[in-house]
């Protein structure tokens, strides 16, 4: 399963890169890399960044919605817990990002309210949302399906991905409360 997400997720951006007729700033970003998405994203704080600005650190990502109350609780908890048993001390070299798949309910203020409520605080955690085409793009990317089954729900895949310092695909673990030490040692071997 693991191997399929992997090639799913190397096929997606091969085709994002071999589709874009733009030539990349920086010849150096692998072609598997998320950095070459040129999507932009705003944070709880109203900044706009790219993933590319993200160039350099970890990445354990994960998507979520803020009024889920089933799945996307678990997950935020399963990113506590792994990231707790990573333990690093310098959060400079890695982010735990949530992406929004919600981008037109979940508010700069509702991200913020999400952050405080999960207690997510500190430069290590980010929270982030697009318009609807960069997050499907995104989506496509890290192999998360989902679909909108009510105004306010709905239903997605479970799954955290960690990318490596070039923003390539290092691991994921689909479900809830699975492979958290599979996760923890992954994100190790990409601090090193």
């Amino acid at each position: 399963m693991k191997n399929i997400l992997k090639t799913l997720v190397f096929a997606s951006l091969s085709l994002l890169v071999l589709g874009s007729c733009k030539k990349q700033e920086n010849e150096n970003i692998d072609p598997a890399s998320i950095f070459n998405l040129s999507s932009k994203w705003e944070t709880p704080d109203g900044t706009k960044i790219q993933l590319e600005d993200l160039k350099g650190k970890v990445l354990t990502m994960v998507m979520v919605y803020t009024s889920c109350k089933t799945a996307c609780p678990k997950l935020t908890a399963d990113m506590k817990v792994i990231e707790a048993k990573v333990g690093h001390k310098n959060p400079e070299d890695l982010r735990y990002v949530l992406i929004s798949i919600d981008p037109k309910n979940d508010t700069p203020e509702k991200m913020r309210e999400f952050i405080k409520n999960y207690h997510l605080e500190g430069k290590q955690w980010l929270f982030i949302r697009s318009n609807e085409d960069n997050t499907r793009e995104l989506a496509n990317v890290l192999a998360v399906k989902y679909k909108q089954i009510s105004p306010m729900e709905f239903s997605h895949s479970n799954i955290i991905s960690v990318f490596s310092k070039d923003g390539v695909l290092a691991h994921q673990k689909e479900g809830i409360s699975v492979d958290i030490e599979g996760t923890v040692n992954a994100i190790k071997n990409q601090l090193k």
